[in-house]
């Protein structure tokens, strides 16, 4: 990966990355895939600065995704065509992986067969509902990696709203025609050299910053790593190995960047009531939810998949949580 400086003011470039000519694919599914929800799930919030959409994609809407991939930075604008093709343009250095990534992003790789949903009625009908779910993945371990850092015991609006800051602090600027300024995160060398008033400001915790910056150090021999293993225990059996990474944090970046089809973000907040809320009714914990998706094991994250696509999900009760802001103004 191209190293890029770190600017002394946290303020982005305001001068565009030149656009050039695109390059231009078409990806044709072999079985209809809900590419929308495939792509949309790599997301970090409504102002994520590497993510718009214009409107769905089903509707006719294009999603920009900019990425940083080991040829350089990427811009890739989608949109569906009929039939169900994705039409794909990209700019910049990293414009041949992306395109030649996309099929993946887009759930190719995720192969239901084998999935029994008939084990509960209530999987069976959001299945039946949801047969083009598929789990896509980026192949950017370390971006993933750094994003379900971010998103270790806090709010999902203090980490988007962190990723949205450091990234374009600190990011590159995208390449081609975007619809609004958008960036792709650091390399590794630049997550290191985020400084540590930058972290605080952008109201990321102590310990979550100082992860990431460990992590960068030893980030090219943990991305080979990764990619090397053979399955998910494995890869968990990786990632564990860095201080502040525990198997939450495993998961969710299994998910992301491999689109594990079987990872569980075993203590996620909310995940365990939610999947007990919908296939029991009722709440549980991290070994009822378990026990609840041992009959699916092989794919269990598609089970929550479904469980979201199928908007099973417990009503929200009591007043929105607030989070306490320390930071000096």
């Amino acid at each position: 990966m191209r190293s890029i400086g770190v600017r002394a003011h946290h303020a982005p470039r305001e001068s565009a990355a030149p656009a050039g000519d695109p390059i231009e694919s078409e990806y044709r599914p072999a079985r209809p895939v809900d590419i929308g929800r495939a792509v949309a799930a790599q997301r970090h919030g409504a102002n994520d600065p590497t993510y718009f959409a214009s409107q769905p994609l089903p509707a006719g809407g294009v999603v920009w995704r900019v990425s940083r991939t080991p040829l350089g930075v990427a811009t890739l604008a989608l949109r569906m065509r009929v039939g169900g093709a994705v039409k794909a343009a990209a700019w910049g250095p990293g414009a041949e992986w992306a395109l030649d990534q996309l099929p993946a992003l887009c759930g190719r790789d995720d192969d239901p067969d084998g999935f029994d949903a008939s084990r509960h009625p209530s999987v069976a009908e959001w299945h039946r509902r949801h047969p083009d779910l598929r789990i896509g993945r980026t192949d950017l371990v370390f971006d993933a990696l750094v994003s379900a850092i971010m998103e270790q015991k806090v709010t999902s609006m203090q980490a988007f709203s962190a990723w949205r800051s450091i990234v374009t602090w600190y990011g590159e600027r995208a390449p081609g025609p975007t619809p609004r300024p958008m960036f792709a995160p650091p390399d590794v060398d630049g997550w290191r050299l985020v400084p540590s008033w930058a972290w605080h400001r952008a109201g990321l915790e102590p310990p979550q910053s100082r992860t990431i910056v460990e992590t960068s150090r030893r980030g090219a021999s943990i991305v080979r790593a990764a990619e090397a293993a053979v399955d998910g225990e494995a890869r968990d059996r990786v990632f564990i190995s860095l201080r502040g990474v525990g198997i939450w944090t495993s998961a969710e970046t299994r998910i992301r960047a491999f689109g594990d089809p079987d990872a569980v973000s075993v203590g996620d907040y909310h995940l365990s009531h939610q999947v007990g809320f919908a296939l029991t009714g009722h709440r549980t914990d991290d070994d009822g939810m378990l026990e609840l998706l041992e009959p699916f094991a092989g794919h269990r994250q598609r089970v929550i998949r479904l469980i979201y696509a199928g908007s099973a999900l417990e009503p929200r009760r009591g007043p929105r949580l607030h989070p306490e802001d320390h930071r000096d103004r």
